[in-house]
């Protein structure tokens, strides 16, 4: 499967995942009612509840993480969310920028986009806008914001380098990102790593740890920090599907694992 074909599958996921959303009025799509389609699991994004700003409406339960939990980000701010789909995690930087910051996602699903704009609406913020477009080019301009932030996105990203130069890119001097993101541990199995489904299910887009902070280093970031590591705990039925004995036997060993992160760089220009 070529990247246009990859990232056609994550469009056509996380837009019926909006639809549905929107039709039934849940907060999560995916998991074990299977109205997402083929998608085996659902990301273990940690909970949102008593982070202010959180609005149920906009939380999907599809992140891995709480990247404005380690962003730094401060009031008056110009904030950027890569991937924002129904809109959590920019009404979250809301609560912490302010009146005076300004809040900007982009998502590659014109049905997220839609529906972060009408969250946006019932809440009212005229400092919080949401914009369609691809984060391998973003269309946006050149050093505009102070941070940026994504959720389990930027591994459904098909060109990691090309997504880590444009965040480059669009962070002003001395700027910094936030992200949380899958990576792994070793070589998964082929049969793992091609499976379209788990692809849009956040798994098979992601890269070994290492690659992952190289890709970052190329990009010019410096101060890399890894501020946390959890396990991601995928069910053994699901495990089968995709491997043989000897490579479960050396998954379950921890030579090879799947893992989020929450990782941050800095913009030295």
């Amino acid at each position: 499967m070529n990247a246009k074909d990859l990232k056609l599958v994550v469009q056509e996921k996380y837009g019926l995942i909006a639809q549905q959303s929107l039709i039934q009025g849940q907060n999560s799509c995916c998991g074990t009612s299977g109205c997402c389609g083929e998608l085996e699991f659902s990301m273990i994004g940690d909970e949102y509840a008593n982070v202010k700003g959180h609005n149920a409406d906009a939380d999907l339960g599809l992140g891995c993480g709480i990247p404005t939990q380690f962003a730094n980000i401060k009031e008056g701010n110009s904030v950027l969310d890569l991937g924002s789909g129904a809109g959590n995690d920019c009404f979250v930087a809301r609560a912490i920028v302010g009146e005076t910051g300004q809040v900007t996602g982009i998502d590659f699903t014109i049905a997220m986009t839609e529906k972060a704009r009408a969250n946006n609406a019932k809440l009212g913020y005229t400092n919080v806008e949401f914009i369609q477009g691809d984060i391998e080019e973003i269309p946006l301009g050149d050093n505009l914001f102070d941070v940026i932030v994504s959720n389990c996105v930027l591994n459904l990203v098909p060109d990691k380098q090309k997504a880590f130069s444009e965040i480059y890119r669009v962070l002003k001097p001395e700027g910094h990102f936030c992200v949380s993101d899958v990576v792994i541990k070793g070589s998964l199995p082929q049969k793992l790593q091609k499976d379209a489904e788990m692809y849009a299910g956040c798994v098979s887009g992601a890269i070994e740890i290492n690659e992952y902070i190289n890709i970052i280093k190329h990009a010019g970031f410096l101060n890399i920090t890894i501020h946390k590591k959890k396990d991601i705990a995928i069910p053994l039925e699901v495990l089968k599907k995709h491997m043989g004995d000897a490579e479960l036997e050396s998954f379950r060993k921890g030579d090879t694992g799947i893992y989020s992160i929450t990782i941050s760089a800095e913009k030295k220009d």
